[in-house]
């Protein structure tokens, strides 16, 4: 089959997949979707082993066709960050602007670092000692929380204001944040050519603050567009125009698509939207964006179920894989409870912020798609038959399968304590 049937097909079964789970009231749905995706795949790898290797392989050729990498940071993604940015309020966000900048760019600094220092100092116990650079590169590739998945399960659970924007903010940024800190530490990893602070730092400014700024840029042209449209159709179809052409765009300046999409999201949702629509056309504009973002969960999330199919579980690599969990859990923790220890310095917060914070970190498809962009074929030891890219995709997995399936069901019960107590204060 071709790229383009295929994801057909996908699309198809992920919207029934979403019917199933929309009648599975227990568990939010994007959890619900994996779960039944992740149950597939089991059944599928059952199927191969007692009908023949034919029905597996078949389907696993035609899923490494299709480039996950490339549907979800060069696709998908877009549209995503572009959605979860025009329901952001600015008037609140403002609110928590220092916590957001200091959880997303510092936070992901330390969590990367502790991670990776985690990781090295574990894997030499286990008798595999890796390099570094490596296991900061996983610590690159797993701190940033991925706004797929936490703005599907957080947006709906309703957790205090406060709280809700903390964790939202901080995933639309730190992806960008964390895209931009990989590329970095990959560039050290594989290039022979030695990296400096100076080339760092200009990456960065590049990427980042590049980022920012053409996505004000973005959202000022397609506010123009807005101004002098008439017609409904084309100012909802006009919108397409900043995650599609303007992410394209943004690869081909060097600049972060993600920070793009969630600057020029933010920008249009705050200063076009009240100033141009009406509040009935906002009410097309919201339900337009609504339908995208819910049709590309449903098929990221089947996507997350259905790599298992991918995935080469070799003996060796178990121990990393159950490692990989309490290590990321610990380097988030630290990134959050740290700040923390400033921010109530200075401000009251509910004292299940950090709490919610920690267990809302949710990883997804990012952090996969990151995984699966490293280069196959590098050897963790010379001489070895371990592949770096299989080990980071088996320590990936295994974190991303667990924050949905086990954080993600969890963190409901911290949320309703959360608002138990939001609203005990707010009694007199």
């Amino acid at each position: 089959m071709t790229s383009y049937e295929i994801l057909c097909l996908l699309s198809a079964l992920s919207l029934v997949i979403s019917l199933i789970s929309s009648r599975l009231h227990r568990w939010q749905q994007t959890i619900t979707i994996t779960a039944l995706a992740l149950g597939l795949s089991l059944i599928i790898l059952a199927a191969g082993k007692i009908f023949g290797v034919s029905v597996y392989s078949t389907l696993v050729t035609d899923l490494e066709q299709l480039d996950f990498k490339a549907l979800l940071l060069n696709g998908m993604l877009g549209f995503l960050l572009f959605a979860g940015a025009l329901q952001i309020k600015l008037n609140v966000l403002k609110q928590q602007r220092w916590e957001i900048f200091v959880l997303a760019f510092i936070g992901t600094l330390v969590s990367t670092a502790i991670i990776g220092a985690l990781l090295y100092l574990l894997s030499g116990f286990l008798g595999l000692q890796l390099n570094f650079s490596y296991c900061l590169l996983f610590g690159a590739l797993i701190s940033p929380t991925d706004p797929i998945a936490v703005l599907a399960i957080i947006k709906q659970l309703g957790a205090p204001e406060d709280i809700a924007i903390q964790v939202e903010g901080e995933s639309l940024f730190n992806d960008g944040i964390g895209l931009v800190i990989f590329v970095a530490i990959s560039q050290v990893a594989f290039s022979t050519e030695p990296l400096t602070v100076a080339g760092v730092s200009g990456l960065f400014i590049r990427e980042a603050l590049g980022g920012l700024l053409y996505g004000g840029i973005l959202a000022a042209i397609l506010h123009g567009m807005l101004h002098f449209s008439e017609e409904r159709t084309q100012y909802l179809l006009m919108t397409l125009l900043i995650p599609s052409a303007g992410y394209v765009g943004a690869d081909m300046l060097g600049v972060s698509g993600p920070l793009a999409m969630v600057a020029s999201g933010i920008i249009i949702g705050n200063v076009s939207v009240p100033k141009l629509l009406a509040e009935s056309e906002w009410g097309h504009l919201e339900s337009f964006w609504l339908l995208i973002e819910s049709f590309f969960n449903s098929l990221l999330f089947l996507l997350l179920g259905l790599l298992l199919l991918l995935i080469h579980f070799d003996a060796e690599l178990w121990w990393f894989m159950l490692l990989a969990v309490p290590i990321v859990l610990i380097g988030r923790t630290l990134s959050i409870y740290l700040p923390y220890i400033g921010f109530r310095r200075f401000r009251h917060y509910n004292s299940y912020a950090e709490k919610i914070l920690v267990w809302g970190g949710l990883r997804g498809g990012l952090a996969l798609a990151m995984a699966m962009s490293l280069p196959a074929g590098v050897m963790i030891i010379s001489g070895s038959n371990i592949d770096l890219r299989e080990l980071l995709m088996v320590m990936t997995y295994a974190v991303v399968v667990f924050s949905i399936l086990v954080q993600g069901t969890t963190i409901p019960s911290l949320i309703d304590k959360s608002n138990a107590e939001h609203e005990a204060q707010r009694k007199p």
